[in-house]
């Protein structure tokens, strides 16, 4: 397959160079999610991270120092770096609190559930134990802003008495188990399971949703 034509290296090499090492910290977080997914934290190397994205291990380590280093930058770019635009997109929801339980889960299917960032959940899921400064780092950048976030939530609809809740923590725990089910069904059991029984992700959040927000009452 021919190389696709770039104007910019015959007109302006220098703005070509510029670009490609621009793109660089991108296609290194790219590569490395992709490696760290497949093969697990411990195993990924970072000569093969450099590889894949077309770089030597020297100019892996220009900008991140260690893998312990890029695994981070890895986790704030998929998921942690991204809690301040979800914390403002809460700020800004017009419907009632039932429609925000409802628009949160299908958003986190949609931006994490379903990409290749569920993959890093599952990495600290199997490997967490085994690097406990990843595993401390994970709560602090992860878990925490993510159940603070899950709690504004809920909060939301107490205050607007639109939600009765005895635990409000328990609650969280309600919500994180779905998210949890589905990226330990998808890189596990789905592989196990008959096609004609398969998840289908976004009916069974819905399910879920409702389940905590109507409970499990008969209502008359």
């Amino acid at each position: 397959m021919s190389t696709p034509f770039d104007p910019l290296s015959i007109c302006c090499p220098t703005a070509r160079r510029s670009r490609r090492k621009e793109a660089r910290p991108g296609e290194l977080l790219s590569a490395a999610l992709d490696l760290f997914v497949e093969k697990g934290y411990a195993a990924t190397r970072v000569e093969e991270v450099a590889a894949r994205a077309g770089v030597s291990k020297g100019t892996l380590f220009l900008y991140f120092p260690s893998k312990e280093a890029l695994f981070q930058a890895v986790v704030r770019d998929n998921i942690a770096g991204r809690f301040a635009e979800w914390n403002a997109e809460l700020d800004d929801f017009p419907g009632t609190s039932a429609e925000l339980v409802h628009h949160a889960m299908r958003q986190w299917w949609e931006r994490i559930g379903q990409t290749q960032a569920a993959g890093i959940t599952k990495i600290m899921m199997s490997e967490g134990p085994l690097f406990p400064e990843l595993a401390a780092f994970y709560q602090n950048e992860v878990i925490a802003p993510g159940h603070a976030l899950l709690r504004r939530i809920l909060q939301r609809g107490l205050d607007r008495g639109e939600f009765h809740l005895p635990n409000l923590d328990w609650a969280v725990y309600s919500l994180i188990a779905p998210m949890i089910f589905l990226v330990m069904w998808r890189y596990s059991m789905a592989a196990c399971c008959p096609s004609e029984r398969a998840i289908d992700p976004l009916p069974f959040i819905e399910t879920q949703v409702n389940l905590l927000l109507m409970g499990m009452q008969v209502r008359r």
